[in-house]
């Protein structure tokens, strides 16, 4: 049984390095000269070694004065052959190598933006991270450092034993001790390899996703005094790091310190043949320095063929992880429909959602119509289904049951894009680039826009009113996520967004929550522009900000209990009665004690 494990795993392992190594295939040139380095520097050493013979005995046995001449050139031309060797592998592996890795880091960034929602609520951000930094460069490695190893040192071991063979076939006998003791060191260190390495691609993400918690909540651990315990966290999680690397490092040095040894009595095998009596007076002393070096050479080849397979196993057990993600399925789009611009008549039918990471029941049978240029508000408690429902508008997920209906065909019917190319989101998190406002505020398929309309959109949106007191106005840098600005600025930049991108629906989660009365009252009146026109969803807390609105949907564990007008919700004396009331009354309470 475990014999045809091993032999399965040990086919894995080869379907994943091929293709691993299929990304090196469109950089042949570059491989083709250094391949050609490889072989001049290890051919190189080989004729080298075969010249001591001749050298030992025909300069100091036999004092010829054409080698006494000769020898010092072909020595410089030997190493200077070598030289240009050496040069064209290490920067042949090292351009290939830095392609590779901005190719897999390209193709996992791919996956990253086409893998539906699920996936990144599925595992931490700091694995997701860690795969683009560490795992990646773990892999090029594998797929050019460990094969310059392979080539260069493989070739070494040919050549060597062909110089032993040329000069002595009775002495290399002695290789016959080192061959097998080293195969068998070989097998058991590649398994153990592969077992650690697989186990370090999820302890870099645990550091990576430790050290982005830590940065990300700074003023956090600050005002709570968390320095301690963000300190210990950290320590645990690189304590199992270094001790992982560790026990490679340690397999490394018994892997080498073994080897060593072996070679040792193989060495000592070929002093013993060649001091017997029949062997001595046959051999020359150029002959056995010939064979000596030989196998001296040998042995450092055969040290690094050995410990390539640490950065053969770890490559592949990286492969895997990266390998995994590219080939996840993309987000299922099977619309055929091109939806060029909807009336925004929506309706959701019975819509249940169970997430399936954790099998817990969103949305039960929930029914709700949206008549187009309508504004529907979502009230309730938190945790009640608000946010789960809109998020199934554009796709990010899809119902367990029912369907939304968006002007009388089935959301799945339409294409994501054309689908998602209808709505613009203005979130509570508000989401930001590291660049300038203008760049933000024209994103991605609004990148085209001109500067006049740029400007008119945060006109509409209120923001010029800070961008206009800027340094460089709208083509001011803003920092990483936004920093540079206040919390209301930022709303205003993304509000700025949705304006300039002009979609019939809206969507409004959370858009005004947690932002002063100054701010507030700014975002409000550049949202009752946004909202003319245009089928709104709003999500809401603060009930006051949705008054007005067409409709309001209390939402309860994942049901609509409520439905109705400000006004006739008030008359109806329940839920959304009950969560007026208490919310007038801390307002009032509030304003008393003001």
């Amino acid at each position: 049984m475990s014999e045809k494990k091993t032999t399965i795993w040990d086919a894995e392992t080869w379907r994943v390095y091929r293709r691993l190594l299929g990304y090196t295939r469109r950089y042949w040139v570059m491989g083709l000269i250094s391949l050609t380095g490889m072989l001049l520097d290890g051919g190189g050493m080989a004729v080298f070694t075969q010249l001591l013979q001749t050298m030992t005995d025909g300069i100091f046995v036999r004092k010829d004065a054409y080698l006494i001449f000769w020898m010092p050139i072909w020595i410089i031309g030997i190493f200077f052959v070598r030289s240009c060797g050496t040069f064209a592998s290490n920067y042949g592996i090292s351009y290939m190598g830095r392609h590779v890795v901005q190719a897999m880091q390209k193709d996992v960034f791919g996956a990253y933006l086409r893998l539906p929602a699920a996936f990144f609520g599925a595992e931490p951000s700091g694995q997701q991270i860690s795969r683009i930094t560490y795992t990646s460069e773990q892999v090029a490695s594998a797929a050019t450092d460990s094969i310059k190893t392979a080539v260069t040192d493989g070739f070494t071991v040919i050549a060597m034993s062909c110089v032993m063979l040329y000069n002595s076939a009775y002495l290399t006998l002695s290789l016959l001790v080192m061959a097998p003791a080293i195969a068998l060191i070989a097998t058991i260190v590649s398994r153990r390899y592969r077992q650690i390495s697989r186990r370090i691609q999820g302890s870099m993400g645990s550091v990576t996703g430790t050290v982005e918690e830590s940065v990300g909540a700074h003023r956090e651990v600050r005002i709570y005094g968390g320095q301690v315990y963000e300190s210990n966290r950290f320590d645990h999680v690189t304590r199992r790091t270094r001790g992982l690397n560790l026990k490679i490092a340690a397999t490394n040095a018994a892997s080498s310190s073994t080897i060593q040894f072996v070679a040792a009595c193989a060495m000592a095998t070929l002093v013993f043949l060649a001091t017997r009596p029949h062997v001595l007076n046959q051999v020359s002393p150029g002959v056995f320095l010939a064979v000596l070096t030989a196998m001296g050479t040998m042995l450092v080849s055969l040290r690094r063929l050995a410990n390539v397979q640490a950065t053969i196993q770890r490559g592949v057990s990286a492969a895997e992880d990266l390998f995994e993600v590219i080939d996840m399925p993309a987000e299922v789009d099977r619309g055929n429909v091109e939806l060029v611009r909807t009336r925004g008549d929506l309706r959701f039918e019975d819509v249940r959602l169970i997430y399936p990471r954790n099998d817990f029941e969103a949305l039960r049978g929930v029914d709700l119509y949206c008549a187009p240029g309508t504004v529907t508000a979502l009230v309730g408690r938190s945790g009640s289904g608000k946010s789960s429902l809109v998020s199934l508008l554009p796709r990010f997920y899809a119902p367990t049951t029912g369907r939304i209906v968006l002007d009388d065909h089935d959301c799945e019917d339409y294409t994501l894009a054309s689908l998602r190319r209808q709505i613009a989101w203005v979130g509570q998190s508000v989401v930001l680039f590291d660049d300038t406002v203008a760049n933000n505020i024209a994103y991605g398929e609004l990148a085209g826009a001109s500067e006049a309309d740029i400007v008119a959109a945060a006109e509409a949106a209120n923001a010029m009113e800070f961008i206009a007191r800027m340094p460089q106005g709208i083509h001011t840098p803003i920092g990483q996520s936004g920093n540079m600005l206040s919390g209301g600025q930022r709303q205003r930049i993304a509000i700025a967004r949705a304006v300039l991108k002009n979609a019939p629906i809206l969507v409004l989660d959370e858009a005004t929550s947690a932002l002063d009365t100054e701010s507030e009252r700014l975002i409000q009146q550049a949202l009752q522009r946004l909202m003319k026109d245009r089928t709104t969803l709003v999500i809401a807390h603060r009930l006051s900000t949705v008054e007005g609105a067409d409709q309001i949907a209390v939402m309860d564990q994942g049901r609509i209990i409520e439905r109705g007008t400000h006004a006739e919700l008030l008359a109806l004396g329940g839920q959304y009665a009950a969560l007026h009331r208490m919310q007038f009354h801390d307002h009032a309470d509030q304003q008393a004690g003001d």
